[in-house]
């Protein structure tokens, strides 16, 4: 039930105080100057806590975007400590911009002006932030304000949600060719240091991604199996990379040289407990073959580039480099026409004769 009470305040000015007591519910209060906008508010007040809303908004007027982020951070530093090191520079580029803000005042036009702002300033050596950086950012922000309305219940209504995110390039194909594979092997066979060559063979023959290369263990190894088994992927599911060929002859070498003071596979050569670091190497090696424009990640478009050229179908594809959905590898749609054009000549001629 609403009541409104007139009050005299100390300027001698006439105020009305609007209450509401629903029961079942703790009393709320607020003043205001005009009694119309007194009676609304009562009004809109009773109507939200009968229909379960009140109190999103109610949470909302109490807590900043700042302390959202601040709080998202803490839970997600636990439950997912590579996902931290990831968002924690996004975020923090938010609470900067829109920190002091409290979360009923976070528009969408809000968001969508900050965003803007992003897109046409500055990012590491670019004058321009790129659309998939900014959508990465809006992804982080959009990922917390999803936990406070869903989990914590500090908002309504996710503010982003109908923000549309912006338009994307498609995504790189960057492959080696044959002379260019050539000089690289060559290269990290030459390299001063005995792990780049096994490191990129494996690559190109498993289409793993460098941090789940450069985070095994000999005890991931079923060596009667030839698998490698994944067990921190990028989708958080376990992940088997088949040992063939080559790439099985050169880690069967590579384990009877092993360092037994590590489990690691690729241990630092002056610190057997920590990781090897295989950058210097690898920029030593691309310079030396004379590639332009490649990074490591491009061996894993190069797999999946090998893979589409030998026929390989894009779910076959898609399984190898541990992805859920064909979306990421129809970039590889172009290098498998031959294999598509035999699979619809081989159709055709059974069923016309």
């Amino acid at each position: 039930m609403a009541t409104i009470e007139t009050r005299r305040n100390t300027d001698g000015t006439t105020g009305y105080r609007a209450k509401v007591r629903l029961k079942g519910f703790p009393s709320e209060s607020a003043t205001f100057e005009r009694k119309t906008d007194a009676k609304e508010w009562a009004k809109q007040t009773e109507a939200s806590m009968r229909q379960g809303r009140h109190f999103k908004t109610a949470e909302a007027k109490k807590h900043t975007v700042g302390e959202l982020i601040d709080r998202y951070l803490r839970e997600i530093e636990k439950k997912n400590p590579k996902r931290f090191v990831d968002v924690k520079p996004l975020l923090g580029w938010w609470k900067g911009e829109i920190g002091v803000y409290l979360l009923s005042d976070a528009s969408r036009a809000l968001i969508v002006e900050q965003r803007d702002k992003l897109l046409n300033t500055k990012g590491r050596n670019v004058e321009r932030r790129s659309n998939s950086t900014v959508n990465r950012y809006m992804t982080a922000l959009g990922n917390a304000f999803t936990v406070a309305t869903n989990e914590w219940e500090w908002m309504e209504e996710n503010p982003m949600r109908k923000i549309s995110k912006l338009s994307e390039p498609r995504g790189r194909v960057r492959f080696l060719d044959d002379e260019e594979r050539e000089r690289l092997l060559e290269a990290c066979k030459a390299s001063a240091s005995p792990y780049l060559h096994t490191l990129v063979v494996l690559a190109l023959s498993t289409g793993a991604r460098h941090g789940e290369l450069i985070n095994l263990h000999w005890s991931d190894i079923d060596w009667q199996r030839r698998v490698i088994t994944l067990h921190d992927t990028k989708n958080k599911e376990r992940r088997l990379l088949p040992l063939a060929h080559y790439a099985l002859q050169l880690m069967e070498e590579h384990n009877k040289a092993r360092n037994i003071a590590s489990d690691w596979i690729f241990p630092s050569p002056s610190h057997p407990i920590k990781l090897w670091d295989s950058r210097s190497a690898w920029l030593s090696a691309l310079k030396k073959a004379d590639i332009q424009d490649f990074c490591f990640h491009d061996l894993r478009h190069s797999c999946a580039s090998y893979l589409a050229m030998n026929g390989a179908s894009l779910a076959e594809i898609a399984e190898v480099l541990g992805h859920k959905t064909l979306q990421m590898v129809k970039r590889y749609a172009h290098l498998s026409e031959a294999h598509t054009a035999k699979v619809v000549q081989s159709m055709n001629e059974r069923i016309f004769g």
